[in-house]
């Protein structure tokens, strides 16, 4: 994981409003993580940086669709994954695709 959070950072370097780039990098470590713990298997990370945007989408090979759910006190920190995407995402959403999934966020480069 730090792997990918210092690629993404490195990516984004000149990128967007101040701040951007941080939410970015946790909602990304945030998919990754999800599709490591609850697929079991590999994922493969893409992101598309243009100057109106940040588009990332972490594609896995289990079909099972996540879930949103609201945390409890008994998660301790998990379960918090989805909910920080969509609350912290411009737009977000999960497409089915041969063997699996991807679950992918957009980012406006100048929103607040």
């Amino acid at each position: 994981m730090p792997e990918v959070r210092r690629a993404l950072r490195e990516l984004l370097t000149h990128w967007g409003k101040p701040g951007r780039s941080e939410i970015a990098e946790l909602l990304t470590s945030e998919l990754v993580t999800n599709a490591l713990v609850h697929t079991d298997r590999d994922a493969v990370l893409t992101a598309t940086v243009s100057p109106g945007g940040l588009h990332v989408e972490v594609r896995d090979f289990v079909r099972r669709r996540p879930h949103v759910r609201m945390p409890t006190t008994d998660d301790g920190t998990h379960g918090r994954g989805l909910v920080l995407v969509q609350s912290l995402a411009d737009a977000w959403g999960v497409r089915a695709h041969g063997v699996g999934k991807a679950v992918w966020f957009d980012l406006d480069a100048e929103a607040a």
